[in-house]
């Protein structure tokens, strides 16, 4: 048989497109990410929020859709093993992380084994849950309603399971003698990410400023806890319809 020949089009697929993948998480990491060295939207306000949705909430995005869209395009088990191997990955490399994170720029003191936290953890729950959960909810259709339902509802689930180990099981920095450190553990974040700007954490004196509520707050918390999640659902099944008309999807199997 003979071979394909060399066209323009493998350059673009092979080189220019790869290039460009890279490109963008370069951008995303040193001039997007708030702990990145220039952070140009900022760290707080809208542009911290914008910011830590483009990155990492698109690092999760990305995690959890390898896994949704081959249990809507292959099948449950398809989408579990994927779901097991990209919640592998992200939990190795974001406990890696925060573990040389908090050591090098918090002190001997801040040094926790992430590896241990249960809700890094559920990562890997998490991706083997929405993976098959779209699969077998989907059950191989490619009617996009049912596809946009199959996608949503584990969406959604996971994002609720995840929000609820990150505020109860998150790494607390019991021990710690610093206040800062006590305000500024994977935990407390948790509880400040639904709280008013400023409280839940110590002031100058060393007196706690207990967590307070209101709208704008709680509107914050969901914003980052659930849009991404949500906007996963939906961009997840309209990309797994149109490979699904090109013909661009693996061999179903029962």
């Amino acid at each position: 048989m003979e071979t394909e020949r060399f066209k323009l089009k493998d350059v673009l697929y092979g080189i220019v497109i790869p290039m460009l993948l890279v490109l963008l998480i370069a951008v995303l990491t040193i001039y997007v990410n708030p702990t990145g060295q220039h952070h140009v939207l900022g760290t707080a306000g809208i542009g911290g929020t914008l910011a830590v949705i483009f990155t990492q909430g698109f690092a999760q995005m990305i995690v959890l859709g390898v896994a949704l869209i081959l249990g809507l395009l292959w099948n449950k088990w398809a989408g579990g093993a994927a779901g097991f191997i990209m919640g592998s990955i992200y939990y190795l490399a974001s406990a890696g992380y925060y573990t040389g994170y908090f050591a090098s720029y918090m002190g001997a003191e801040a040094y926790h084994n992430f590896f241990g936290d249960l809700s890094s953890l559920f990562w890997i729950v998490n991706a083997v849950i929405i993976g098959y959960m779209a699969g077998a909810l989907s059950n191989g259709s490619t009617n996009f309603k049912r596809m946009l339902g199959a996608s949503l509802t584990p969406a959604i689930i996971t994002a609720t399971i995840q929000l609820y180990m990150n505020y109860n099981f998150s790494l607390d920095f019991a021990g710690a003698t610093s206040n800062f450190l006590l305000d500024y553990s994977p935990r407390s974040m948790a509880h400040q990410l639904w709280a008013v700007l400023g409280t839940g954490l110590h002031d100058s004196a060393g007196a706690y400023i207990p967590l307070q509520y209101n709208a704008s707050s709680i509107a914050y918390g969901f914003t980052l806890a659930f849009v991404p999640s949500i906007a996963l659902g939906v961009i997840i099944p309209i990309l797994a319809k149109v490979m699904s008309w090109y013909g661009l999807q693996p061999q179903r199997h029962a």
